[in-house]
């Protein structure tokens, strides 16, 4: 299916400014101050000498700037793969409408071929861009040129594997920002490992209070960022079985309804 490649960079464009703009008003308004506030209340006991069992919460867990990232490209990656999947539904659900309206048992000459042409032609302009449209026009503008069946199954094949190279390359966003999060999760981890290590000598003197918070920003971040990748790989995958079944479906389809009923004197 074609789109209007502006419109889509566009929807991408603002969807990335959303994603920031709720999930940083989310972590000012809620997170940080809440995670602020556990951190002071640990501080205070471990400082007062008192025995106590630190609990994780979720709060302390996502607090920081690495995880932050990786929710926003999150967000940013599944509005692309809904963007996405909404096309797909759209033209499968076309799949399921008589386009050609061929009797069983009728036979579809070259001649005809126009003739069948012309309710593909007078789709409205959206649907016309679906795969489906574009793989029957073009079998039966190839039929009509060349009376010959074979080119004309030839060609749907052409159009259907076309699109499902281009259906492919479209993920390539998906694909970086899936690789992104957990590099974004790794900075993390060095980061928070880095602090802890400027800060050993206080650990040698008893206050080891900023050496376990920046061990928990080191292996905090690469645990989020690694169960985000592994939800979004799910999703991107759910994406590819329906572009992929598409395509298929529409070699069927055409098939069926077109390529069997061809027939050359």
């Amino acid at each position: 299916m074609k789109h209007d490649r502006t419109s889509d960079f566009l929807y991408q464009l603002f969807a990335l400014i959303i994603a920031v703009i709720v999930i940083h008003a989310i972590y000012v308004t809620v997170i940080r101050p809440n995670a602020r506030v556990l951190l002071a209340q640990q501080a205070e006991a471990q400082a007062a000498g008192e025995s106590m069992v630190v609990e994780r919460s979720i709060y302390i867990v996502i607090k920081d700037f690495e995880q932050e990232t990786c929710f926003i490209l999150a967000v940013w990656a599944m509005a692309i793969i809904g963007m996405k999947a909404r096309y797909g539904l759209e033209e499968k659900r076309l799949l399921a409408k008589p386009l050609l309206e061929v009797k069983p048992g009728t036979s579809i000459l070259p001649e005809d071929a126009r003739k069948y042409s012309r309710p593909l032609q007078a789709l409205p302009d959206n649907e016309r861009e679906f795969l489906l449209p574009r793989a029957l026009l073009t079998a039966l503008q190839r039929f009509g040129s060349t009376r010959n069946i074979h080119n004309a199954s030839s060609a749907v094949k052409e159009v259907c594997e076309t699109e499902s190279d281009r259906l492919d390359s479209e993920l390539s966003m998906i694909r970086y920002i899936i690789w992104a999060i957990p590099s974004i999760g790794f900075i993390g981890t060095v980061r928070g490992i880095g602090e802890a290590l400027g800060q050993a000598s206080r650990a040698v003197e008893g206050d080891i209070v900023g050496v376990t918070t920046s061990l928990g920003v080191a292996f905090d971040s690469t645990f989020i960022a690694l169960i985000i990748s592994i939800l979004l790989m799910f999703l991107m995958h759910q994406l590819q079985l329906l572009q992929e079944r598409l395509v298929l479906d529409t070699q069927s389809y055409c098939d069926v309804n077109l390529i069997r009923h061809l027939q050359v004197r």
